[in-house]
């Protein structure tokens, strides 16, 4: 009897997490963000954009102030040291003068004292005393003698002194300039500091620049788009996969007829920070020179274009759908990008060129993220949008790639599964 109420109580339980489970789930699990589906979507994405960027500029002109404000205080505290220096060596020239006046002194002190001595031995100082006429007289005479010795001896004191003093003040001249030394150093790590604050907002805000310009390109192209298409024009609501024929695709091409896995994808020491777990986007295909024809991996619609970007030079994006599913294939490092914005491309297009030689900074280019001529290629799941970029958590290996170096092929029908 209590055997059949457990196996009750038991399968009621069960019955009920499984319900449970089916409605909330196991784990609550932060929803991705959003991808655009209409052209309202790429709207809002451009003025979020606008309005990350005028934050970004605020701070970083908030940081440019900083910096005035740090700079000003090392020119005063330069000053300062100028000044203190300037008095060190004043302290120097009046411990000088009082040397060569104590000197003096000295010397006079001493002739004053031989010519009393001498008076003495030749009774000429009681003559001197005696040859007074009055004892008012007389005392007056020893008063001289005595006021002579006393005034010169007063002087030394005095001149000692003030060398004693000149000295006490080289000492401190010389720990404020130390301290004030110490105070600029401190002042230009924090300049230091801020400026590397200054450059991640310079490189920040060239990547929302970069994407703002991307995400209008996406605006223009997509209105377009949409109000030339056969379907009824909803404006703002228009659905993005409406406006285009995204041409299907049962699988995968390479993107180039030859080449060699130089580079893989996933984590790495990166070739030219020497960072070690350096995240790869993609991977990088060799063998080629600058110029060879790159083509779509898949047939698609170019969906974002980057030019003369300062890590990945010229950069393409292309929206394809392969076995039914959306993914985003991007190449990096071209020489020419040969397609525009909106285009509906096949995997026969030339859709541009392999750089990444004469572009490299080390070569005078403008690409720093690159050392020589290579593609780098990479594929995410999703549409790609200008707000989302290439997100590491949506990124895959490139199908037909087993991601090992030195992996060859010599047709673009070449898969390795």
């Amino acid at each position: 009897m209590i055997r059949r109420i457990l196996k009750k109580i038991f399968s009621f339980t069960m019955i009920f997490l499984i319900s449970f489970i089916c409605i909330f789930g196991i784990i609550p699990v932060q929803a991705a963000e959003k991808e655009p589906q209409t052209l309202g979507d790429l709207k809002q994405i451009l003025a979020d954009l606008k309005k990350q960027k005028a934050q970004n500029d605020a701070e970083k002109e908030s940081t440019k102030q900083q910096i005035e404000a740090k700079k000003r205080a090392i020119r005063n505290a330069e000053d300062e040291i100028t000044k203190a220096e300037s008095d060190i060596l004043k302290a120097e020239e009046k411990i000088q003068e009082s040397n060569i006046r104590i000197e003096g002194l000295k010397e006079q002190t001493e002739k004053v004292l031989i010519a009393l001595q001498q008076m003495q031995s030749q009774n000429a100082y009681l003559e001197y005393l005696t040859d007074a006429s009055s004892i008012t007289e007389l005392v007056m005479r020893i008063a001289a003698v005595e006021q002579i010795t006393s005034s010169n001896q007063k002087n030394l004191k005095d001149l000692e002194n003030l060398i004693e003093q000149n000295e006490q003040l080289k000492k401190d001249l010389a720990l404020k300039e130390k301290e004030l030394e110490k105070k600029i150093v401190t002042l230009e790590n924090a300049v230091k500091d801020l400026y590397g604050d200054l450059e991640s907002y310079d490189k920040f805000a060239l990547d929302i620049d970069t994407q703002i310009k991307t995400a209008q390109e996406q605006v223009n192209t997509y209105t377009k788009l949409c109000a030339s298409s056969s379907k009824s024009y909803l404006g703002d609501k228009e659905l993005l996969t409406d406006c285009t024929n995204t041409p299907y695709n049962a699988g995968w091409l390479k993107p180039l007829v030859k080449g060699s896995v130089t580079s893989l994808w996933g984590s790495r020491t990166d070739p030219i920070t020497g960072k070690k777990s350096s995240w790869h986007s993609g991977i990088d295909i060799g063998r080629n020179s600058e110029g060879t024809p790159i083509y779509a991996a898949a047939a698609g619609t170019v969906s974002g274009i980057i030019s003369r970007y300062s890590c990945g030079g010229n950069m393409l994006f292309i929206n394809v759908v392969v076995g039914g599913k959306q993914y985003t294939t991007y190449y990096y490092h071209l020489l020419k990008i040969n397609v525009k914005m909106g285009q509906v491309v096949t995997q026969n297009t030339i859709i541009g060129t392999v750089g990444g030689g004469s572009t490299s900074t080390s070569r005078g280019g403008y690409d720093r993220c690159t050392t020589g001529a290579h593609l780098h290629f990479g594929v995410m799941t999703g549409f790609y949008s200008a707000k989302t970029g290439t997100p590491k958590s949506r990124q895959i290996k490139p199908p037909g790639f087993n991601n090992k170096k030195g992996y060859n092929w010599s047709t673009r029908t070449a898969y390795y599964g």
